[in-house]
């Protein structure tokens, strides 16, 4: 898409709102199909999302109405897309338009009263603390690669940060006398996450091998087998070579699980729900609130196995 209005607006989310690459390319592509659709009807949906072919500048936009934003966002379901997708594209509308609006270059937002699709809210995958503890302790420690898995799982398990803030951490974040470490969130939010005592030493075990694998000059604490830093697809495929060993038919579990684990686990364990809020560097509270739904079901577990009368 072209149209110094457009790059006005990417920029105002990368500087202003510190919104990453991989969001911006998605505000992108969204946009794009909009105009692609206002171009050029329902066939410009079933392009692919990673490469767009529409380009269209800011004036097909700035015509658009509310009810082509509302036949739009329905568009994209009976293309196939889920009632999350079509939400996170209105959402992308809205942001832009509203930045057109604050501008000037537009009178009205026309995505501002359009109805969000209404959202199922599925339970996220959990791990129980068995299966968490055969996951922790799959890698081989006596291999330099193992010991980097373990010191990975155990950081993502006992800090509940996300994939792409463990891959983010630098050697000099970490204040392993105080077991946390300092991870920058969405739109560049910094926190302290807390490192239990077996991040901790697994964290000082693969620090010399790190130096050993280390061949390119930085800083961050995950490196790949080449010495360079680890991405977050790496994770993801660390994470599912141990799962296929020790977890066998549990091929849905991807680092946010253990995100979700460790919410839960804390939760479970009596931990306050705005305390859980903090350490998972949530902003609003209803964002963690999903999980007191699956303490409440444990407990309901708990207490049909202990109670006589249950």
């Amino acid at each position: 898409m072209s149209g110094l209005q457009i790059l006005q607006f990417l920029n105002h989310l990368k500087v202003e709102r510190g919104y990453s690459p991989h969001t911006l390319r998605a505000y992108l592509n969204d946009l794009d199909q909009f105009a692609g659709y206002l171009a050029h009807g329902v066939r410009a949906l079933r392009l692919s999302a990673e490469e767009p072919k529409t380009k269209a500048s800011f004036e097909v936009l700035q015509a658009a109405s509310k009810d082509q934003v509302r036949a739009f966002l329905a568009h994209v379901q009976t293309a196939g897309g889920s009632a999350r997708t079509s939400a996170r594209k209105l959402a992308s509308l809205r942001s832009a338009y509203r930045f057109f609006v604050r501008m000037e270059w537009m009178d009205d937002n026309p995505a501002q009263l359009v109805k969000s699709p209404k959202l199922r809210h599925h339970l996220p995958e959990v791990l129980s603390i068995p299966d968490a503890a055969k996951l922790m302790e799959a890698p081989d420690l006596g291999e330099p690669l193992g010991l980097r898995d373990r010191a990975l799982l155990e950081t993502l398990y006992s800090s509940g940060v996300r994939a792409s803030e463990a891959v983010s951490m630098r050697v000099d974040d970490l204040d392993l006398a105080r077991g946390w470490v300092r991870v920058f969130g969405k739109r560049s939010k910094e926190r302290l996450a807390q490192l239990g005592s077996c991040a901790v030493k697994a964290i000082e075990d693969y620090l010399p091998v790190r130096v050993a694998l280390l061949q390119k000059d930085h800083d961050r604490l995950f490196v790949n087998f080449r010495g360079g830093p680890l991405t977050t697809r790496s994770v993801q495929r660390i994470i599912e070579k141990h799962v296929r060993a020790v977890l066998p038919g549990r091929y849905e579990i991807t680092p946010h699980t253990l995100r979700h684990t460790f919410a839960t686990h804390l939760l479970d364990g009596g931990a306050d729900l705005r305390a859980v809020q903090e350490l998972l560097g949530h902003e609003s509270l209803s964002s963690t609130q999903i999980y007191t739904h699956m303490s409440i079901d444990h407990l309901k577990e708990v207490y049909r196995r202990a109670h006589p009368h249950a």
